[in-house]
């Protein structure tokens, strides 16, 4: 079999080898043989190379978080493999009659827009949600499986050369409002001036914040439409959050699920008093490790068999999306476990498309 290990010393994605190693042909009890089909290059794969994610596998390790056609449960299986033994209580099987690219990816960027929108708002159908980072994996999963249960979507994305393109590809997959930070900025805030003087005056009183920030941006037409956000999801920090938390309606809920700014998150002192508004955090692989996900047998713990079914829902839910053309996966470029070092490259820039090794 061929995989690709990781080296003793975390580092860069130059410890990563491809090696040839013999398979035993001794199956042992409770173990199942699994030929993958492909695995992505996730950034949480380059942070685990890099030694730097908070679920760490003992080194050396083959890489690989996510494969197709079983949903590995346990961070660090590895599936950057052609074949390996597994505990059959690491896996979960999902449906076999979708696209292999979509079910490679179903554990990490889809599962974790999945959760985001079930399991801390009870959402209802033209209830609207604001997301930054739209246009990364996860926020083209958001708005697609958003628009799919009837939900309003306002994405927000970084102003580019490519800011248009991005827009309409957004519009194409079911968003209902695109703007750029800048834009929601000068809606918002009116101009980044007033932003940063609003925001210092804020230090001196809050009540004079909140009722300041009111009566201004109720002159917005932008604002009328988005002030009622039931749910902001956060994967950028900084500046971009203080949009997001701006946009919520009393009692609101802003998730975070990652600091691509590498900022600590910025949230506007008025909103949070008087709005009620409240902050959590969001981690996919923390979720799968909770003891009431955590896949065991019947025999164990029946209670837990319930989770199984719920986390079976949700891939059955994710494939029945993927089956009825309303959850597209993304522009893959599709790499042999040889061409690794290329792969791996354009992962870390994070330009070009999203790598996926195909066995």
């Amino acid at each position: 079999m061929k995989l690709l290990k990781n080296g003793e010393q975390p580092a860069s994605n130059k410890v990563i080898k491809l090696k040839t190693e013999e398979l035993s042909d001794k199956v042992e009890p409770k173990k199942v043989l699994i030929r993958w089909l492909a695995s992505p290059i996730n950034p949480a794969d380059i942070n685990q190379v890099q030694g730097v994610y908070p679920a760490k596998p003992p080194l050396p390790a083959v890489g690989g978080i996510e494969g197709d056609h079983v949903i590995p449960l346990r961070c660090g299986v590895g599936t950057w493999q052609t074949c390996n033994y597994y505990d059959e209580q690491d896996l979960i099987k999902i449906d076999n009659d979708i696209p292999v690219e979509a079910a490679a990816c179903f554990q990490v960027n889809p599962s974790t827009a999945y959760r985001m929108l079930t399991d801390f708002v009870d959402l209802q159908p033209g209830d609207l949600v604001i997301q930054n980072g739209a246009n990364s994996t996860v926020g083209k999963a958001v708005v697609q499986i958003a628009h799919a249960r009837g939900l309003r979507t306002l994405n927000v994305i970084r102003k580019s050369d490519h800011s248009d393109s991005a827009a309409k590809e957004l519009k194409k997959l079911g968003a209902d409002m695109v703007h750029t930070e800048d834009e929601m900025i000068k809606e918002l805030f009116l101009t980044t001036q007033e932003t940063t003087f609003l925001l210092r005056f804020t230090a001196f009183t809050a009540f004079l914040y909140a009722l300041v920030y009111d009566l201004l941006s109720n002159y917005s037409t932008l604002y009328l439409q988005i002030k009622d956000a039931k749910l902001a999801l956060n994967c950028i920090g900084g500046k971009s959050t203080l949009i997001l938390a701006s946009c919520l309606s009393k009692g609101g809920v802003m998730v975070t699920y990652g600091g691509m700014s590498k900022h600590a998150i910025q949230v506007p002192t008025g909103p949070l008093i008087f709005k009620d508004i409240q902050l959590k955090g969001f981690w996919v692989t923390g979720w799968y490790a909770r003891p009431e996900n955590m896949a065991v047998s019947p025999i164990q713990c029946f209670s837990m068999v319930l989770s199984l079914e719920k986390m079976a829902k949700m891939f059955h839910d994710l494939s029945k999306l993927v089956r009825e053309g309303k959850l597209k996966s993304p522009d893959y470029d599709k790499r042999r476990l040889e061409d690794y070092q290329v792969a791996f490259d354009i992962a870390e820039s994070g330009s070009g498309k999203k790598q996926l090794f195909v066995m």
